[in-house]
């Protein structure tokens, strides 16, 4: 009996000290409200493992046209900090005229990386990298038309910053487009503004996503209200809806995001 009570002492006494010694602490995460129509790469901070898919669709209405968005993602992080996404968008475009262009507008690989988790201060800091390659759209009056027209290339900053509640984060940085035919380089400037309120003890948030570009000298602002809504711990669906503030072209659109989380 002594026998009994020895053993299952020796097997109380090495299961702690086994879970003692293989518990490894996570990685420091600042939670922040991400843009829910500039999305990021991965979390700011995102610990290896997480991984994330989002199915998109949206529509949005122009002074010549219509156009119809859809997409598919998915984002993981290889490792601590540093997250990966690929990308597929799809547009079904009308004219005035009627005229139709359907296409895919190509492969959007992108890379980030938090340099910073501040948990004391509730900041994150992050680099990263996008590349797009656009499709070329086929033309059937003409003959062996290239696969791609051209790329995008953009590296970008992220600053993020908890107050409480309230989530702010701004993305920002330049973007080379190149055009394989006309050989030319055109470059235009993003600036990303966000202010959001988090729902205490949920993953829901609402609030506002500044949207500001120069292109070929010219501003672009576009104000996209927004709000996030947690169906359940791995599921949610994000609601935007852009008011143009100063724009030649755009009048509105609106677009919805189904996010899942994985367990890892």
């Amino acid at each position: 009996m002594k026998f009994i009570y020895t053993l299952l002492f020796f097997l109380f006494v090495s299961n702690f000290l086994f879970a003692q010694e293989t518990t490894i602490p996570k990685p420091a995460k600042v939670k922040h409200a991400e843009p829910l129509y500039l999305d990021l790469m991965r979390d700011l901070g995102a610990r290896k493992g997480e991984a994330e898919f989002n199915v998109g669709y949206g529509t949005g209405r122009f002074k010549n046209k219509v156009e119809h968005n859809a997409f598919i993602e998915y984002e993981w992080a290889v490792a601590n900090r540093l997250g990966l996404e690929v990308e597929v968008p799809v547009v079904f475009a009308k004219d005035n005229v009627g005229q139709r262009t359907n296409h895919i507008e190509g492969l959007k690989l992108g890379t980030q990386y938090t340099f910073l988790v501040d948990e004391k201060h509730q900041t994150s800091l992050a680099i990263g990298y996008v590349h797009e390659m656009e499709f070329g759209r086929s033309n059937p009056t003409v003959r062996n038309t290239p696969l791609f027209d051209g790329f995008v290339s953009s590296p970008f900053f992220i600053a993020a910053k908890n107050f409480n509640q309230i989530s702010t984060l701004i993305y920002t940085g330049p973007e080379f487009e190149y055009h394989f035919k006309k050989k030319g380089m055109e470059t235009n400037f993003v600036l990303n503004a966000n202010v959001h309120y988090m729902v205490p003890n949920s993953s829901h948030y609402i609030g506002i996503e500044n949207d500001m570009r120069i292109e070929h000298g010219h501003l672009e602002y576009i104000m996209r209200p927004q709000m996030k809504l947690a169906l359940s711990p791995n599921f949610a669906v994000g609601l935007v809806c852009g008011v143009p503030i100063k724009s030649k072209e755009f009048q509105m659109d609106f677009m919805t995001r189904l996010i899942w989380e994985p367990k890892f």
